[in-house]
């Protein structure tokens, strides 16, 4: 004999990586008859993204529970005569309709996909490097350096489910929903009287005639304090946000000896401490279990709820007593959805700007400088520091942006500790001179001659080597 049990997961955490693109290749031209030959170094690839589909097959998170890392394929490097590396593959992972993707380090929601076949990028793949070809100019006709292949972006991500559904049950636990829902739907929950019985969240389809019919959810019960956990409330609750219309199902057949109209403050008290937005939504009361009830107490029951502007109807699960009438009752109150451009590839978070080239520069908590913006970190991430020529490229350019400039104001001394992402720097302040040398604003030395400045050493490069 064979068993097979269904798990129900709403919920996991795992780390995403992008593709980090290749490294661009640092070649020259070796043709017969050709004695100097220009750099034809290619670029290397970009790197693969980390998308996430909509699978319509799939109901649960399962599949992605014992997965500790998604990552995209890595570009593939330049090659020599200007070939260009291979483009990485994407990760594809397949969830359910209504997943949504959230940063698990920030917190920002990175793709909310409902539609089936919707897909969104949650990790980008970096750029791949360029190749010396691109870096040849009058000047510097012979580049030996090319840029390194970006690195992808790299976090953990928690993925939650939130069902479908038109309809929701609500209530206590033994209120009746199940015994509802499988009197309604082909839905076959287990039944038992014993609280808590639904552990997981049941679909069930309500066909009312031939051209229409809702998606109903069982909910398992809700206790008091589920909006703060107690019960597991929270992962209950966030099912009901995607719903159109909350059916709140009152036991007033006194099995439990509990007070229905107390049961209906509790809940909505919950929901509305949960997400006033659930509170808002339009609300059907079902008083359940007629069948044994007291009929005096289920009219003062009924009573009270119209005074409070709802909707009641009087059904018993057990028997189908009144559940056609509810169905019905349920189809005129259903809101009808809302319309949403439906976009087969939804992006909430954009790939990373590239055009922004801003940056600042702060002290850290070890009295390290810190040079943040997006262009600079990048910039050094793909800089090849075993390479001394792109070392100075690297130099160069941080001096051409400022960078240097603005440590010397901020107050930044010889030997402080300059960081840009990942990579720590020793400051050296050319213009400036140390005062066992001499001082600083005359520019004397221990010699007594005067130390030659930025402009006298460019005079000297400029001049002829006759001159010189």
């Amino acid at each position: 004999m064979r068993l097979f049990m269904s798990i129900f997961v709403d919920e996991v955490e795992f780390e995403v990586a992008g593709g980090s693109g290749g490294a661009g290749m640092v070649t020259f031209r070796k043709e017969k008859y050709v004695p100097h030959g220009g750099p034809n170094g290619g670029d290397g690839g970009h790197g693969g993204n980390v998308l996430f589909t909509v699978d319509s097959n799939l109901t649960t998170l399962l599949h992605l529970r014992y997965h500790h890392k998604y990552a995209a394929e890595r570009g593939s490097d330049g090659g020599s005569k200007d070939m260009f590396g291979r483009n990485g593959a994407d990760m594809i992972v397949k969830v359910p309709p209504g997943t949504v993707v959230t940063n698990a380090e920030t917190g920002a929601v990175l793709a909310d996909l409902v539609a089936p076949g919707a897909s969104g990028i949650v990790a980008h793949g970096g750029v791949g490097g360029r190749g010396n070809a691109h870096f040849a100019s009058s000047i510097h006709q012979a580049p030996r350096f090319a840029e390194l292949g970006e690195p992808g972006e790299q976090f953990r991500v928690r993925v939650e489910l939130k069902l479908l559904a038109d309809v929701a049950l609500l209530g206590f636990p033994n209120a009746g929903k199940s015994t509802l829902i499988s009197a309604v739907s082909a839905a076959r929950p287990k039944i038992a009287n014993y609280p808590f019985t639904t552990l997981i969240p049941h679909l069930g389809v309500v066909r009312i005639d031939d051209e229409r019919s809702f998606v109903m959810a069982d909910m398992p019960g809700l206790i008091e304090g589920a909006s703060a956990g107690a019960g597991l409330g929270r992962e209950f609750l966030r099912h009901l946000e995607r719903t159109r219309l909350l059916v709140h199902v009152l036991d007033v057949g006194g099995v439990d000896g509990r007070d229905p109209l107390q049961d209906y403050e509790i809940i909505n008290r919950e929901l509305k401490q949960y997400n006033p937005r659930l509170a808002r939504l339009p609300q059907l009361v079902a008083l359940n279990k007629i069948d044994i009830a007291d009929p005096e107490r289920v009219e003062q029951v009924r009573r009270a709820l119209r005074k409070r502007r709802r909707t009641v109807v009087c059904i018993s699960a057990a028997t189908h007593a009144g559940v056609r009438e509810l169905v019905f009752a349920i189809a005129a109150m259903l809101p009808p959805p809302v319309a949403t451009a439906v976009d087969d590839h939804v992006l909430i978070s954009g790939p990373p700007d590239t055009a922004d080239t801003s940056w600042a520069v702060e002290r850290d908590a070890d009295l390290a400088w810190c040079v943040k913006g997006r262009s600079l970190e990048r910039l050094v991430a793909m800089t090849d520091f075993g390479n001394e020529h792109a070392v100075r490229r690297l130099q160069r350019t941080l001096e051409r942006l400022g960078v240097v400039r603005k440590l010397r104001a901020l107050g930044a001394a010889d030997g402080d500790t300059v960081r840009i992402r990942t990579v720590e720097f020793s400051f050296e302040d050319e213009d400036t001179w140390d005062e066992t040398q001499g001082p600083a604003e005359t520019g004397i030395g221990p010699d007594g001659r005067r130390k030659p400045g930025k402009q006298d050493r460019k005079k000297q490069r400029r001049q002829p080597a006759a001159a010189k």
